[in-house]
């Protein structure tokens, strides 16, 4: 059977799955032990399958993914988000969409901390969507501007994402964490500028205004930011400085989180026990997805597709933008069945020499390269950002696919910007290392 095929089946064995009401993991796994019926040799898929969950498991750095749930959990259970929620409300209420932008904030300042879209995403999730939902905010934006935002974890440095680049593409690791802030802050700004015209378009949809301020009536509010700013600049100074990984930082967010719960009074027996429990049950989902991805991901490369595929468009001969929109699609295509860090472990061997022979720069292909796999978190049927955020709100796949659908494209878009506007990205890079 040709490989085209084998990865059609799977992708339509994925969706019946889906549709059926499969857990995701579940689906995931046995997507990926059909796909090892596909590969020669012989290869126990039972045994791969073990060595494989255990190997992707066993990691230090998801080490710091049920801490940094945990810190989520402390601040939605002891009331501090919505402190939090009524200390950015009166500074954005002129702004249309409100406290929406709230989602993109929280998401940028989270992301520069956690570097995991995964805990990104389920920890500003669970502070952001019970206070905008109390508050009138239309459910669609709100889970789709938490999709696309989540995905920052991984675009604006420290990022696991960009280390493992880094390694394959043997370049900077401190080039391309430079190179990556003014693209997340672009990112941003196109979430942002979506939202507030969306917000324009349908005033219907969201909640009226509250009422006017004195700018001295706006600070006595806006002291409910104290603790949670406090809070996040322990956690993002502590990783600035060095003192601290990014699993010691999430400790020490759990620590903080809990320090200003009892220092405000709210932190009780059963506060503490209900955010024990809430983050085991959101941690053992979404390890157990990663554990089926990381499983079907290596289906995946035994059956050699995503090296055939980019084998394919090398073979193409393109112009150089047509190179690009060529991977573009490639990678969205593989980000329906891969996670990130697979689709870059996988292809970086044939695509690095397409790139540099088509003149671009590989710092910025970096940048690119963050961008795309972003898109893949947020595409259907299997984008993780999806799968968490299924969870945290309980709204059906086909829901959240729909509202994450305008902040894909806005990807696409920053996509375009870059490769039109290279400086960009590499402006930061060239000014710390003159040539």
């Amino acid at each position: 059977m040709e490989l085209i095929e084998i990865s059609g089946l799977l992708l339509l064995l994925l969706a019946v799955l889906l549709a059926g009401g499969v857990w995701i993991a579940i689906a995931l796994m046995a997507c990926g032990w059909v796909g090892m019926q596909f590969v020669g040799g012989g290869i126990p898929a039972g045994s791969v399958l073990a060595t494989t969950i255990w190997g992707n498991s066993a990691s230090w750095t998801l080490a710091a993914l049920p801490l940094f749930i945990w810190m989520g959990e402390i601040l939605f259970r002891t009331k501090l988000s919505e402190e939090m929620f009524r200390g950015l409300a009166p500074w954005l209420n002129w702004l249309p969409g409100r406290l929406m932008h709230v989602n993109v904030l929280a998401c940028g300042i989270f992301g520069s901390v956690s570097g995991s879209s995964a805990a990104t995403c389920a920890t500003v999730a669970k502070i952001a969507l019970p206070e905008l939902k109390k508050r009138g905010y239309d459910d669609m934006v709100s889970l789709g501007s938490l999709a696309g935002a989540g995905t920052l974890g991984i675009l604006i440095p420290p990022s696991i994402t960009m280390v493992v680049y880094a390694v394959a593409a043997n370049v900077s690791i401190i080039q391309i964490f430079l190179a990556g802030f003014l693209p997340g802050l672009l990112v941003m700004a196109l979430y942002s500028g979506y939202i507030a015209v969306w917000s324009l378009a349908n005033p219907q949809k969201s909640p009226p205004p509250e009422p006017r301020m004195s700018f001295r009536e706006k600070l006595k509010e806006s002291t409910n930011l104290i603790p949670v700013a406090l809070l996040i600049a322990l956690v993002f100074l502590t990783l600035l400085l060095g003192w601290a990984t990014a699993t010691e930082c999430a400790a020490w967010g759990v620590l903080g989180s809990l320090a200003i719960a009892w220092w405000s009074g709210s932190l009780s027996w059963d506060s503490f026990w209900a955010s024990v429990m809430g983050t085991t049950r959101i941690t053992c989902m979404i390890m157990l997805i990663l554990a089926g991805a990381s499983f079907m991901s290596t289906s995946m490369a035994y059956t050699g597709i995503p090296q055939a595929l980019a084998s394919w468009v090398d073979g193409l001969h393109l112009s150089p933008y047509a190179l690009i929109a060529a991977l573009t699609v490639m990678y969205i295509l593989l980000g329906t069945a891969l996670d990130g860090i697979s689709m870059i472990v996988l292809t970086t061997a044939v695509v690095i020499p397409m790139v540099k022979t088509a003149g671009f720069d590989l710092i910025w292909f970096g940048i690119f390269l963050i961008l795309v796999v972003e898109m893949a978190e947020v595409s259907p049927p299997v984008g993780f950002n999806l799968f968490v955020l299924q969870t945290m709100s309980g709204k059906d796949s086909n829901t959240v696919a729909l509202a994450s659908l305008p902040f894909f494209f806005l990807l696409v878009a920053a996509v375009a910007i870059i490769t039109v506007f290279p400086s960009i990205v590499m402006v930061l890079p060239q000014m710390a290392f003159p040539d």
